[in-house]
């Protein structure tokens, strides 16, 4: 993805009704109106006609468009709005009570991960909550980067920060990247686009040579306190989340990679307790 021209398209020409919207989502899924309609199980000439602003979509209509679009529900209130409607989707902060079980579900995963690190991040890749096993994996690196909220990708690239005790750097700063360009691509977040010409800007080495077919998952190989602990990585998120905060949260669950790894991990945890 050209990263800076996506920024550019951005700048350039922001929609204006929600005909504007539906279609640059739908140009941004790689759908023509025919499948969209098909999709939506509406006529293909009443689409061109939402499109152009020749017909208003009813309100039921932009949220099964936004659905078979896959927009972000954040984005999903911006398409509402734009046709005149409510928005449908509440924010809440996590300290909401209408989100006290999420938050504990949230904890509850963290915790019962020990004594593997856990975490969990926002839309901007800021970290909203860790379990214990995660500071010490961060001990000595300035103060300053570790500010509230600190970026955990921002963390990762970072030369003063987890960068020079990555041992595989290239490999999983270009992992990172990858999934960052994905997210670029699904929501056009014009934050998220800046990050990522942001972290392009490291110095980070490129792949020496493409993975291996052996491999079946990137790992994360960070030296800590002279010996290589490695990790893979698995992410979850709410699966049908009816909140914007929540549908934007995920989990991100390091697992060893190997028995030393997980000993070490033992350790450090009966040494904490």
């Amino acid at each position: 993805m050209n990263a800076h021209a996506s920024t550019a398209h951005t700048e350039r020409s922001q929609p204006v009704h929600i005909g504007d919207h539906l279609r640059e989502w739908r140009q941004r899924r790689r759908m023509s109106q025919l499948d969209l309609a098909g999709e939506a199980e509406i006529s293909a000439r009443h689409l061109s006609f939402v499109e152009t602003g020749r017909a208003a979509p009813s309100r039921d209509m932009v949220l099964r468009l936004a659905e078979r679009l896959d927009v972000p529900l954040r984005e999903r209130n911006v398409l509402l709005v734009a046709a005149g409607f409510a928005p449908a989707f509440p924010q809440r902060p996590l300290e909401d009570p209408a989100l006290k079980s999420a938050r504990q579900a949230i904890d509850l995963v963290l915790k019962a991960h020990e004594p593997n690190p856990a975490l969990a991040y926002d839309r901007h890749w800021n970290l909203v909550s860790a379990n214990r096993m995660v500071a010490p994996l961060l001990d000595g690196i300035p103060p300053r980067l570790l500010g509230q909220p600190f970026n955990v990708l921002r963390l990762a690239f970072h030369p003063e920060a987890l960068a020079p005790r990555t041992v595989n750097l290239a490999e999983w700063c270009g992992h990172l990247l990858e999934r960052l360009h994905r997210q670029c691509e699904a929501t056009a977040d014009p934050e998220l686009i800046k990050l990522y010409n942001d972290l392009k800007g490291y110095p980070i080495p490129a792949r020496a040579a493409p993975l291996s077919s052996d491999n079946v998952a990137i790992p994360f190989k960070l030296r800590h306190q002279g010996e290589i602990l490695s990790f893979f990585s698995t992410t979850m998120v709410f699966g049908t989340p009816v909140d914007i905060t929540l549908s934007e949260l995920a989990l991100e669950t390091f697992f060893p990679a190997d028995e030393r790894t997980a000993e070490r991990l033992r350790q450090m945890a009966a040494a904490m307790s």
